[in-house]
């Protein structure tokens, strides 16, 4: 049961995907999965829209820097649907202008606009909610399971192994070499360690015998109503200048509904909480004439952040060949691509262009003093 690789990556999500495709042709690759399905947890929770002002800074790039890709993929993306426009618009009550004022001043593209147009793009606006609003035109739905499964087709092309129901139970490094055990018996064996682990990734380090980083899995929780008789799918996405709730048209004929939840919780398979889908269409409500008659389904995921809020990619320097793909937040499917270039460029010891200039602020060893190790 003992096989030697290159690179073991732990977890199959989409960040460990991207890296694995992006160092698959020189390396010999080990994807490792604890559950049965690649992208269980967040990657098959994400509310899938490429918003380009959305995160610190480092996010900001890499978001930027994925663009090309999403609007241009390669020839074998598997749909025609990887980025369908959607803009985005940003209401403001009176104690949010301030807020809106620093949207706009960002200079990346989001702009004012009247309230008259909002109402004639989305004709449920209740008159009095907002007293100004922008609009980011750039937006767009992304396909996520396509793109997931774009990577990991990528990986396995290049002779990865993709390892599902192999939750790692021991990583020990012995003669530099990283040994993992995995909950099926296997034994893998490779000088470089991926931890892509998601809300799960501080406690995979802990069991390579690292510091954690104090990394923070919240929980975000949306639902799917009917929104009729509005016909909205071709709406922008509609949310608070503060980020207080959003909705998004869903599969046409639905609308998405979240708080914009952010509570701390231990890692586990995330279920969404009544409460917060009551807060989010009451929220929604204040803003939008919609009657909502039921909730035709809910769900949660998990989002990780770091405790500034910014990525954590890079070696631990207290132990050789283990490197950090974490703390991705809300942002990890619109900054997949180019992140994914990064992680393996960094890895492979590659020059990867612009996105270098975010190396020192993403490096994970800035966190080690505040999480105590």
């Amino acid at each position: 049961m003992s096989q030697g690789f290159d690179v073991i990556v732990i977890g199959a999500g989409m960040a460990g995907a991207t890296v694995a495709a992006g160092l698959g042709a020189t390396h010999k690759v080990a994807l490792v999965e604890a559950e049965e399905h690649a992208g269980y947890h967040t990657t098959g929770r994400s509310a899938a829209i490429w918003v380009r002002n959305y995160g610190p800074a480092d996010v900001r790039l890499l978001t930027g820097l994925s663009r090309e890709f999403f609007l241009n993929p390669p020839a074998d993306i598997g749909t025609d649907r990887l980025a369908l426009g959607r803009a985005i618009i940003y209401l403001a009550p009176p104690e949010q202008t301030g807020i809106l004022d620093g949207l706009i001043g960002q200079a990346l593209g989001i702009e004012e606009i009247s309230l008259a147009r909002v109402k004639a793009l989305v004709p449920a606006l209740i008159e009095g909610y907002a007293v100004r609003a922008a609009i980011e035109t750039d937006g767009f739905d992304m396909d996520v399971a396509a793109l997931h499964q774009f990577y990991l087709r990528r990986a396995r092309a290049a002779g990865g192994q993709l390892m599902l129901r192999s939750r790692a139970g021991r990583i020990d490094r012995k003669n530099s070499v990283w040994e993992v055990e995995t909950s099926t018996g296997a034994l893998l064996h490779a000088p470089v360690v991926v931890n892509a682990a998601g809300a799960w990734a501080d406690e995979v380090a802990q069991i390579a015998g690292l510091p954690p980083l104090g990394l923070v899995a919240c929980r975000r929780t949306g639902a799917i109503i009917d929104p009729a008789p509005y016909q909205v799918e071709h709406w922008p996405m509609v949310q608070s200048a503060a980020h207080e709730w959003y909705i998004r048209a869903e599969a046409r004929t639905r609308l998405m509904v979240t708080p914009c939840d952010e509570t701390p919780m231990p890692p586990h398979d995330a279920r969404p909480d009544e409460l917060d889908v009551a807060i989010g269409i009451d929220r929604m409500q204040k803003a939008l004439s919609i009657p909502v008659r039921r909730v035709e389904r809910a769900w949660a995921g998990l989002r990780t952040f770091t405790p500034d809020r910014s990525l954590a990619f890079g070696w631990d320097t207290a132990a050789p060949g283990f490197f950090w793909c974490a703390g991705q937040g809300g942002y990890g499917i619109q900054t997949a691509p180019a992140a994914g270039a990064l992680v393996a460029a960094m890895i492979k010891g590659e020059d990867p262009g612009a996105a270098a200039a975010i190396i020192p602020a993403i490096d994970p060893m800035r966190l080690r003093g505040r999480s105590g190790g």
